[in-house]
């Protein structure tokens, strides 16, 4: 029996540290890095590449542990079709403080009716930062003030990628050994190759 740990930023490691969840994910059980799946993606993205690892590698007896509901999905229909697959796998899921324990028998109704209530209100709250940010940037492009994050330059790339690149080059490691070890996504080192080959 295994104990996986799910981590989740939904931007890049320029504005978000997605560490502080590996540490915490350390401290609910998952001591293995082998067992740490970790991305840079929207919560409301059905097709996370990492998650979807996890959902098919996990199988009954094992843990999946994440810090909360909201790095797991803030969708209340992907929470819905997480919980059917903990219950049909009787896996255990830990969320926190909160433990989901379905390796013995059935999801007891007022676990579940908890467990989707905490997905709702982790929608709603993606739904409401969504909407303070679409009316904050409406506001500054209202007063004139230019949106979006500044152009990346290659004088800007991070200095994981420039150490570990050399690898990528030589085919020892490919795009998504070195998002790991660059601590990034896999979109991010997408970017950064096109900004390197620039040169």
């Amino acid at each position: 029996m295994e104990i996986y740990g799910y981590a989740r930023c939904s931007t890049d490691e320029t504005r978000q540290d997605i560490n502080r969840q590996k540490r915490e994910l350390k401290k609910l059980g998952v001591h293995s890095e082998q067992n740490m799946y970790w991305e840079y993606e929207s919560g409301t993205k059905d097709d996370r590449v990492e998650l979807n690892k996890l959902l098919n590698k996990v199988k009954q007896g094992d843990t999946i542990a994440t810090t909360e509901v909201s790095r797991i999905t803030r969708s209340t229909k992907q929470l819905c079709e997480i919980i059917e697959l903990v219950q049909r796998k009787k896996i255990k899921l830990i969320i926190g403080a909160f433990v989901v324990d379905c390796t013995k028998g059935e999801l007891d109704p007022m676990t579940e009716g908890m467990l989707k209530m905490m997905g709702v209100f982790a929608e709603m709250e993606r739904n409401m930062i969504s909407q303070r940010v679409k009316s904050g940037m409406a506001h500054a492009k209202a007063k004139g003030k230019s949106i979006g994050r500044p152009r990346l330059t290659v004088e800007k790339l991070p200095t994981s990628f420039i150490r570990h690149y050399p690898k990528y080059l030589a085919k020892e490691i490919n795009q998504v050994e070195l998002a790991r070890l660059c601590n990034c996504s896999r979109q991010s080192i997408s970017k950064y190759i096109k900004i390197y080959n620039t040169l």
